[in-house]
C-alpha cells in the first residue's frame, strides 16, 4: 500500500488544527472521506437527483440505477447470495433494531435466551433488553477471560437450546478484541439459535463473506468505511427476511393498499419505508470501490503491523494502562494515571490530535474493566507510524503538564 498517496486523496487531512498538522485517529466513531465519495455525491446531486423506483423519466432512471447499483455492491463487497438480502438503513444500530423488533419479538418467548457478551456497544445491548422485557425472555452474558477476549468454552456453557438469539461484535470498539464469529455462529445453529453479528468495526477493516461466517444477519455503518453518515446495511439470511414483517410502514415498501389492508413488496424493498437515503447509498458504494481498488486484505495487513507498532509505543509509557488483548484491531484503549481521559484529549487536542474519550457507549464494559470511561486511538488506511510517534509525544507533553500541575 502507498500510504502517502492514500492519504492525498482524503482531503480533510491536509489541514492544521491548533498549529499543528491534523493527526485523526478516531476512525472508530467515524472515518474521513475520499474524494472519490465526496465527488460521487456531489454528481449525484448535481446530474441525477431524483426520487427512486417511481418516475419513468430520466433523472428517476439514473438515481433507481444508482441506488441499485450500490446495493450489488454491497453484496459483492461482503459476499451475500443475492442482493435481495441487502436492506439499506441508517447504519448498525438501525439493523440491529430492526432485527430484534421484526425477528426477536416474533420469534422469543418467554423462557427463552437471549446472549449476548458484556463488550457490546449499547446499540447491541439496549435492544435486545427491550425484547427481552416485552417477551420474558433471560438476558444471558458470555463471560469475558482476563484479556477481554472470548473463549469458546463459555460460549458453549452459556449458549443453550433455550437460546433462540446470540449477538456479538465481530470487533470490539473498545479492547479491539476480534471475535471468532464463525464458530460462534456454529456453536449457536448447533443449539437452534440465530446469529446477529455486529460489525461496524470489521466491515472498514477486514474482508468480509457471510456465506463463511454462517452468520444469519450483519449489519455494519456506512460512515465508519469512508462513506457518508446516514446509510448503513443490513444483511440477513432470504430464509429468515421472507417471514419478517417490516418495522416501518409507509411509501416505497407498500404492493397494494386497501381501506383495511395492506401487502408489501417483495425483498429488500419491504425493509426500506418512505424515501430511502438514495445519496447516502451512491456514497457508500463509491466507498465500497475505493476500498476495493485498495484491497481489503492489503488494508488488513497494513492495520495490523500499525497496531502492533501502537502497541509496542504506547507500552513504553510509564503510568499508562491499555486495555484488551495483544492481538487486536487497528485501536487502542487506554488510561494515563491521575489523568481524565477528556483532560488527555483536551491537551492532544492542542497539538493537532485527535481522539475519542468517554464510555465510548460501553458502559456495561467499563463496568466490567472498572473504569468510568478511558482514552481511545483508533487507527485507518490513511494512518502511519508518524502519527503514532505524535501521540506518544502527545501523551508524554500531557503527562508532564498534569504532572507539574499543583492541586
Amino acid at each position: 500500500m502507498d500510504v502517502q498517496a492514500i492519504r492525498e486523496q482524503f482531503p480533510i487531512l491536509d489541514q492544521e488544527v491548533n498549529g499543528h498538522p491534523l493527526v485523526y485517529l478516531d476512525s472508530s466513531a467515524t472515518s474521513q472521506k475520499p474524494i472519490q465519495v465526496i465527488e460521487a455525491v456531489d454528481e449525484y446531486y448535481r446530474l441525477s437527483n431524483s426520487n427512486v423506483h417511481r418516475g419513468v423519466h430520466t433523472l428517476g432512471s439514473r438515481a433507481t440505477d444508482l441506488y441499485e447499483g450500490s446495493r450489488e455492491k454491497v453484496k459483492n463487497f461482503i459476499h451475500a447470495k443475492s442482493s435481495t438480502e441487502i436492506i439499506f438503513n441508517r447504519g448498525t444500530t438501525t439493523g440491529i433494531n430492526i432485527v430484534a423488533q421484526s425477528y426477536g419479538l416474533a420469534n422469543v418467548t418467554k423462557g427463552d435466551e437471549i446472549v449476548i457478551t458484556p463488550m457490546e456497544h449499547h446499540s447491541n445491548i439496549i435492544p435486545w433488553q427491550q425484547v427481552a422485557k416485552v417477551t420474558g425472555a433471560t438476558l444471558k452474558y458470555i463471560p469475558l477471560q482476563e484479556d477481554g477476549t472470548v473463549a469458546l468454552e463459555d460460549v458453549r456453557n452459556t449458549v443453550t437450546t433455550n437460546t433462540k438469539i446470540v449477538a456479538i461484535a465481530h470487533v470490539s470498539n473498545v479492547l479491539g478484541t476480534i471475535n471468532p464469529v464463525k464458530e460462534i455462529a456454529q456453536i449457536a445453529h448447533e443449539n437452534g439459535a440465530v446469529i446477529v453479528v455486529d460489525g461496524a468495526q470489521s466491515a472498514p477493516h477486514v474482508k468480509i463473506d457471510v456465506q463463511d461466517l454462517n452468520c444469519d444477519f450483519y449489519t455494519f455503518s456506512g460512515h465508519k468505511m469512508c462513506a457518508p453518515t446516514g446509510i448503513g446495511v443490513l444483511y440477513g439470511k432470504q430464509e429468515h427476511l421472507e417471514k419478517m414483517e417490516p418495522v416501518e410502514f409507509g411509501g416505497e415498501m407498500i404492493d397494494f393498499v386497501e381501506k383495511y389492508d395492506s401487502t408489501w413488496k417483495e425483498l429488500p424493498w419491504k425493509f426500506e419505508g418512505g424515501t430511502p437515503i438514495i445519496a447516502g447509498a451512491v456514497g457508500l458504494g463509491a466507498a465500497i470501490d475505493f476500498l476495493t481498488d485498495v484491497g481489503m486484505d492489503n488494508i488488513h495487513h497494513y492495520e495490523e503491523k500499525l497496531a502492533a507498532y501502537a502497541l509496542e509505543r504506547l507500552s513504553s509509557i510509564d503510568g499508562l494502562t491499555i486495555y484488551g488483548p495483544k492481538s487486536r484491531a487497528a485501536l487502542v484503549t487506554f488510561n494515563l494515571d491521575d489523568v481524565h481521559p477528556h483532560d488527555v484529549s483536551t491537551v492532544l487536542d492542542t497539538e493537532g490530535i485527535a481522539i475519542r474519550a468517554g464510555h465510548h457507549c460501553a458502559q456495561v464494559l467499563m463496568q466490567w474493566l472498572d473504569v468510568s470511561s478511558t482514552a481511545r486511538a483508533s487507527m485507518y488506511l490513511y494512518n502511519t507510524e508518524e502519527d503514532i510517534d505524535r501521540l506518544v509525544d502527545g501523551l508524554l507533553k500531557t503527562k508532564e503538564y498534569f504532572g507539574n500541575v499543583s492541586y
